[in-house]
């Protein structure tokens, strides 16, 4: 499983032109399920972006979590991030998992960071979003598991 997480002053993402997610202060995360998945790699993920200590403490270092700071996650399925990109000069999606699978686990990331955050958001999975995001920083980095 993969995440691209970047810390968001604010994010939202819009399907059709009707918001269906939007945070405040916290992380907007681009995740993206491989065929190697499962219930662990989830558990794992899910710990990692409630966790992965990306927000200033008291003394300006990278010492907050989201679990630590109350703030918000905005958790958006892009399957584009498994993408194979080192031949050629177009993507080839064989390293995402096939669409039910990676429904599947996507749901399940979603549940595990709700058990863990008071807010989480999403897009909606499969759908055409469109993705605004102020990046508070910038901080961006890319997770695996």
């Amino acid at each position: 499983m993969i995440a691209l997480i970047q810390r968001v002053a604010r994010a939202h993402v819009e399907v059709a032109g009707e918001t269906v997610g939007a945070i405040d202060r916290g992380l907007l995360a681009l995740a993206a399920v491989q065929p190697g998945d499962d219930e662990g790699a989830v558990q794992r993920m899910a710990d990692k972006l409630t966790r992965y200590r990306v927000f200033a403490d008291e003394h300006g270092k990278m010492n907050r979590s989201l679990a630590d700071t109350g703030g918000s996650l905005l958790l958006v399925s892009q399957f584009t991030l498994a993408a194979d990109t080192r031949a050629g000069l177009r993507p080839s999606f064989s390293s995402a998992a096939p669409p039910e699978q990676a429904e599947r686990l996507f749901a399940a990331l979603v549940t595990a960071c709700r058990d863990r955050l008071s807010r989480v958001e999403t897009g909606r999975f499969g759908a055409d979003m469109q993705v605004s995001l102020v990046n508070d920083g910038p901080v961006t980095f890319w997770l695996e598991v």
